[in-house]
């Protein structure tokens, strides 16, 4: 998914996460505790979210809170869902370059007296 720089830009400090999702702060750091999250800092060590951060943040309390998952299964969960994506991203791209090549690929084959021609597909 393609989203414009505000989405992805961390502007909320952590209260106000807290507040947009009611849970306490303390949630939110224990989930980067746990490696759920990673907020961006500021030099001051701050942490700010962005807009993706909390619309992840909120899978997160699906699976916890609405699907009774711990923790640690939200956290196998959310890294098979990553592997998952990049594996479709690299099968798209295995299939552009398959297609590609099979429109400018041609086997010739010399049997007896006569060429025989493959196409591959």
């Amino acid at each position: 998914m393609s989203f414009g720089k505000s989405y992805c830009e961390p502007v909320y400090l952590i209260s106000e996460v807290a507040t947009i999702l009611n849970i306490h702060p303390q949630t939110l750091r224990q989930y980067e505790r746990e490696g759920l999250v990673t907020p961006s800092r500021t030099s001051g060590k701050i942490r700010l979210y962005s807009q993706e951060d909390i619309d992840y943040i909120k899978s997160i309390l699906v699976l916890t809170r609405e699907d009774g998952i711990n923790i640690a299964g939200v956290s196998k969960i959310l890294h098979l869902e990553e592997k998952i994506r990049k594996l479709e991203i690299s099968i798209c791209e295995l299939q552009a370059k398959g297609l590609s090549e099979a429109t400018s690929k041609a086997l010739v084959v010399k049997k007896s007296q006569y060429d025989i021609i493959v196409f591959e597909e």
